[in-house]
């Protein structure tokens, strides 16, 4: 659905229903007014102002220096843009690591013009998760491969292909879920992961390298549009849109999220077993 075509903005009632209806939605990274607009007019439902700014704008080879006042500033400038989508917005490294400080951060992104806030990780978000909700904050859960803990995990890695991995992220889920959590978005797990925990939850599942049968899927612009930066590796997941278009940047958009609606993004060249 195009933006001139929605009769009102995407809520996150508007991604309920589509669940329910077993629609797909499409989300991409956006980070200033221009390609918000774009994006969000090319029938892309979430825009996500994701920490990866970091990396694909500020020369970063992490998402981890970017600040708060990095995210609200960017925040600002894709709400000015933004045509009736949904906006997340990360929170970043160490932005969240008390219950107080989830509250003063997630509030400066919400008075920017964010819907929900992002934030990785596993049970241990259960109480700021919990805290937020309550306080009228949605919450997306960041599980799988999360970026801010790469020293942790020691590179981008597949995660949940132990089978006892696989079940405690299937547990967390559940525990974030009950805990209000309103969207959990998983990357770099194996398809059938993907697959169990999207028909185990009631909330909507985004996958970025998740495989197809999350409720949505989620890339970064930049490597949509074949622009990522040469010191990253490109992962698996991405595939380049550009090509396919007849209109440029907008046609890309558009077939992206076509692609995703009809269930043809992700591949099987595009997933994890």
């Amino acid at each position: 659905m195009s933006a001139q075509a929605r009769k009102s903005p995407v809520s996150l009632n508007t991604l309920r229903q589509m669940k329910r209806r077993g629609e797909h939605f499409a989300s991409l990274t956006a980070y200033d007014a221009l390609f918000a607009e774009l994006i969000s007019s090319s029938g892309v439902d979430v825009l996500l102002v994701g920490d990866s700014l970091g990396m694909v704008l500020h020369g970063h080879d992490s998402t981890l220096p970017v600040t708060l006042d990095d995210m609200v500033y960017h925040m600002n400038c894709v709400r000015r843009g933004n045509k009736g989508a949904l906006i997340m917005a990360d929170l970043p490294f160490m932005s969240y690591a008390s219950e107080s400080q989830s509250l003063e951060s997630a509030a400066a992104l919400m008075r920017a013009g964010a819907h929900v806030v992002k934030l990785e990780g596993g049970a241990w978000l259960a109480e700021s998760t919990r805290l937020l909700t309550e306080r009228g904050i949605p919450v997306c859960a960041h599980m799988g491969l999360t970026p801010q803990s790469i020293n942790r995990i020691g590179g981008y890695r597949v995660q949940g292909r132990n089978p006892d991995h696989a079940q405690t992220m299937i547990d967390e889920a559940l525990i974030l879920q009950d805990s209000g959590a309103s969207i959990i978005l998983l990357e770099c797990v194996p398809v059938d992961l993907g697959q169990e925990i999207s028909e185990k939850l009631e909330v909507c599942v985004i996958g970025i390298g998740a495989g197809p049968h999350t409720d949505g899927q989620i890339m970064v612009m930049h490597d949509m549009l074949g622009l990522t930066p040469s010191s990253i590796r490109v992962p698996k997941f991405v595939k380049n849109f550009l090509p396919e278009s007849k209109d440029g940047i907008p046609g890309a958009f558009r077939a992206y999220a076509d692609a995703v609606k009809a269930g043809a993004f992700p591949a099987p060249e595009h997933c994890f077993t």
